[in-house]
């Protein structure tokens, strides 16, 4: 082998690179946290025939984020489990356009007996199927 076709970076411009990377990344984070990034709440009105997704965003103009559905325009409410290193189970708002919106937050996987009584008694308020994706 050739040694001298090798280019030589110091260690310390490679390290320094991580680090600012490392910092950047921690910062993003952080500020993800303190701005409560992708809280909100789920609102169904049945005498508007509305759904409103309401979910905070990144500060600025467009912060608050609102999605707004008529009754009407969904087709049915989705039950998605997925087990493994990275359990997943959420409940998804299926569109009639083949759209999926999750409903449940991002968190530490709840009960499956939890997750089913909450999606069956929400179908039943909204008069929607339930469906397993």
């Amino acid at each position: 082998a050739n040694t001298t076709e090798l280019v030589f970076i110091p260690q310390g411009i490679v390290m320094m690179f991580y680090g600012t990377l490392s910092f950047g990344l921690s910062i993003y984070i952080m500020a993800t946290l303190f701005w409560d990034i992708g809280s909100g709440y789920n609102e169904y009105n049945k005498t508007e025939n509305l759904v409103k997704i309401v979910r905070k965003g990144f500060p600025g103009r467009n912060r608050e984020i609102l999605l707004t559905y008529p009754l009407s325009n969904i087709r049915s409410i989705g039950i998605k489990i997925t087990e493994g290193l990275n359990p997943t189970r959420s409940i998804y708002l299926c569109l009639k356009d083949e759209r999926k919106i999750p409903l449940t937050p991002v968190q530490e996987p709840t009960s499956i007996s939890n997750l089913e009584e909450e999606a069956a008694s929400l179908a039943k308020f909204l008069d929607l199927k339930l469906e397993n994706l």
